[in-house]
């Protein structure tokens, strides 16, 4: 009796199959892994994630998954001259934006903007979209579910509406930035040590280290959830695959956190890249799961402690801020 795979399977199968096909095109597939003393692909060090590709495909480019070489030139050239007009800071898709369409869309212009100085330069990659699946290169429609709450968030910190920290999102809070952290060009670096029978992952973005276990083990009980869920790794060939339950309902401000599931897949393809791949599973947020492919460059820097919850008199400065509306408006019914 033939075992039928199920979607989520069939995503996971075929990943190893993309990740086969990826470290096959390096050098014509004759690239030899370095070994840890145990044997293991040695995937060690430093790791950057700032491409400029967006998470999400521009319209611009339709359904072509790659960009030319031509445009890849010219998005080096276009990000050089942005760059030094020191302007607005390009967080995301804001880069592609910015070359291709001309826009430019300001972080955070109520409170005078991040600019260029606080991101790093960015990697110049030839996709089109991190995502790959769907194919055409965006997320998956969300939930009814997940829509209004984010709304309902929006509209009461836009009105001031913030009765406690509570209100506030947990990266507001500086609780949690999400594991794995994703987003590009700012403090977004990674540390890899491996042992025999474990991988740490040490994120900069709030200092986080996950500490990923490559032995059998028991899944946790339904009744144990943490920030960063509970991974369990282990190597396929060369691949080292981590696979993620057991989140925390609180851990993200969408519904039915609980029941995420993300599978990663690392493959060292250079002495100078890590192919990734991320596939997540969030029924709480979006219809159907999504892959994420990116290329993470080696870097001769070390990476600092980022000290976002001790740092974050801004949490402080917004209830105040709060209270301080409220007041003015009891004053003004007071006449």
């Amino acid at each position: 009796m033939k075992t039928l795979l199920t979607p989520m399977q069939l995503i996971f199968w075929s990943l190893g199959l993309l990740a086969t096909a990826a470290v096959q095109a390096q050098d014509g597939g004759n690239y030899e892994i370095p070994r840890t003393i145990d044997g293991q692909p040695d995937l060690q060090g430093v790791w950057a994630n700032n491409t400029m590709t967006p998470v999400e495909r521009p319209e611009i480019f339709g359904d072509r998954a790659y960009l030319t070489d031509e445009e890849m030139d010219f998005l080096r050239r276009r990000m050089a001259e942005i760059a030094a007009e020191d302007g607005d800071a390009l967080f995301g898709s804001g880069t592609f934006n910015a070359a291709f369409a001309g826009e430019v869309t300001s972080y955070d212009p109520s409170t005078g903007n991040y600019d260029q100085s606080w991101l790093v330069d960015r990697e110049v990659h030839n996709r089109t979209s991190q995502i790959i699946d769907p194919p055409n290169g965006r997320y998956p429609p969300r939930t009814g579910e997940s829509i209004a709450i984010a709304r309902q968030r929006a509209e009461r910190v836009s009105n001031n509406d913030i009765a406690s920290w509570t209100d506030m999102s947990v990266d507001d809070r500086c609780i949690n930035y999400g594991a794995p952290y994703l987003n590009t060009g700012y403090n977004s670096y990674w540390q890899i040590v491996q042992s025999r029978d474990h991988v740490v992952i040490v994120q900069e973005m709030i200092h986080d280290a996950r500490i990923i276990p490559l032995l059998e083990s028991p899944p946790l009980s339904d009744n144990i959830r943490l920030w960063h869920g509970d991974p369990r790794g282990y190597w396929d060939g060369d691949t080292l695959v981590i696979e993620t339950a057991s989140f925390a309902e609180k851990s993200h401000d969408g519904p039915n956190t609980a029941a995420k599931r993300n599978i990663e897949r690392i493959t060292r393809i250079s002495d100078s890249q890590l192919l990734y791949q991320f596939t997540s599973e969030d029924p709480g947020t979006f219809t159907a799961p999504y892959t994420i492919e990116l290329l993470l460059d080696h870097s001769a820097d070390q990476i600092y402690e980022y000290a976002c919850h001790e740092g974050n008199y801004a949490m402080e400065n917004i209830l105040r801020g709060a209270r301080e509306l409220e007041r003015l408006a009891g004053e003004d019914a007071a006449f």
